[in-house]
């Protein structure tokens, strides 16, 4: 096999992946949101609007994976990617704070939802590996952009387990705080990737 048809045939395991991605994230989105809605959860609310956030990741590498796979300039797609990619990382952060500074305020506790532990645990199950195949796929097309999104699909385990621990908590030990407490504490790191991906910063591995 050539190295043109390896390439191309790369760049199609990661367009599956970043639809995987956008998919996985609409269904827990929706769930999240409707569970939420229905048990009155601040944080399962906030917990389906961050997967539809997360989801515009996965649809700008969908674009920057396919525009190569028809010849478009990698490098101009690439930047112009990576960049978008910062805004959403900011985006999410800007997010994040306000629900868990809202929450904190308002002392508004995760309420008991079965529902929301088992959207946790299926998203802690599936997002590392997400992560770790997109770090591979990053790795083989050298594209940092791909890079960057990979480590927000790690963000969102992170919060997953946030929520979680922020549901088990309230459940078990009526720690209504920890949820927004624990989220807090993930804005600076989220804004931190979106600062390195805007600078071109995220895969210093990558070279061009």
């Amino acid at each position: 096999m050539d190295r043109s048809a390896t390439h191309s045939q790369d760049i199609g395991h990661g367009i599956f992946l970043e639809y995987l991605t956008i998919g996985w994230n609409l269904v827990e989105g929706a769930v999240a949101v409707a569970s939420g809605a229905i048990s009155g959860s601040v944080a399962l609310v906030g917990f389906g609007i961050d997967s539809f956030i997360e989801t515009s990741s996965g649809g700008i590498l969908l674009w920057r994976l396919k525009a190569e796979n028809r010849g478009a300039d990698a490098e101009r797609v690439e930047r112009r990617a990576l960049k978008l990619v910062g805004v959403s990382f900011l985006l999410l952060a800007t997010y994040v704070a306000v629900d868990s500074a809202k929450c904190l305020i308002r002392r508004e506790a995760p309420e008991h939802s079965l529902v929301g532990i088992v959207i946790a645990v299926s998203s802690l199950i599936v997002m590392p590996w997400l992560a770790h195949q997109k770090r591979k796929a990053a790795g083989i097309l050298n594209s940092r952009a791909l890079q960057a999104d990979s480590r927000q699909t790690s963000l969102c385990a992170y919060l997953s387990a946030i929520l979680l621990g922020g549901l088990l908590l309230n459940t078990l030990f009526g720690w209504w705080w920890a949820d927004p407490v624990a989220g807090l504490a993930m804005v600076p790191i989220i804004a931190n990737e979106g600062r390195r991906a805007l600078r071109g910063e995220t895969c210093p591995d990558c070279s061009h």
